[in-house]
């Protein structure tokens, strides 16, 4: 199996600027181990560590900021074939960082490819998700909703996550708490996070290589320039009487 022709983007959601360790950077490694194994480029970007503008449109500098650096990291995002966002749990919701992205994405949403559908058909999304209380599942599923419907697609079992005991203690990728040494490090050893992460990394590898193989999906009733143009496929309101 080759997936040397594919590009993933790792979009860290953590709330502290580099270089802080983020754990949930650290389960991203774990994913971006299998990658170098399969000779599949990546690149990981820490979204905090940029002036990225709040706001649902493509270029916040035209509506009042006075800088945003998201059509760059956008640049990076439609360059590449899998995207996998990654985020703490902070009050059992993915972080504010993931929901601003979540938000820029959607700015872009309405472009369109060179097949006239939506410009992130054909492109394939997953999520990480690391923290100390209950959430991985319900902020996954915020996430590749989120994701699909702005067009990504979604291949099965498209998330991971580590989760941690209720409240205050060690977090994923610790190797000391309160001064004991930890070891393995916290998490390594987790049989389900292990197996999820490395299932979640194949599956969206899988189906980016299907999408780009067959270039993405065939325009026949989806693309929005025909709809716009007059084309409305098999499309009938229901006889009225």
């Amino acid at each position: 199996m080759d997936f040397s022709k594919l590009k993933v983007l790792y979009i860290n959601c953590t709330l502290k600027k580099g270089p802080a360790k983020s754990h949930t950077e650290t389960l991203m490694q774990v994913s971006q181990n299998i990658l170098k194994k399969e000779k599949v480029a990546f690149e990981t970007i820490r979204l905090i560590d940029h002036n990225v503008a709040s706001g649902v449109y493509p270029d916040m500098t035209d509506h009042g900021w006075e800088q945003d650096d998201w059509p760059k990291i956008y640049e990076k995002v439609k360059e590449a074939h899998v995207l996998i966002i990654g985020t703490p749990i902070w009050l059992g919701e993915k972080s504010s960082e993931a929901q601003k992205l979540i938000e820029r994405l959607y700015a872009m949403s309405g472009e369109t490819n060179e097949k006239g559908q939506y410009v992130y058909y054909g492109k394939v999304g997953g999520c990480m998700i690391t923290g100390n209380e209950d959430g991985v599942k319900h902020c996954a599923m915020g996430i590749l909703y989120a994701l699909q419907h702005v067009g990504y697609s979604i291949p099965p079992q498209a998330d991971a996550g580590w989760i941690g005991e209720v409240g205050p203690g060690p977090s994923y990728g610790d190797k000391k708490w309160k001064d004991k040494e930890i070891n393995p490090p916290v998490g390594f050893d987790s049989e389900f996070t292990n197996r999820n992460t490395t299932f979640m990394t194949y599956n969206l590898l899988h189906l980016a290589k299907l999408l780009d193989e067959n270039k993405g999906y065939s325009n026949y009733g989806n693309s929005r320039e025909a709809w716009d143009s007059g084309t409305h496929w098999s499309f009938e309101n229901p006889e009225y009487r």
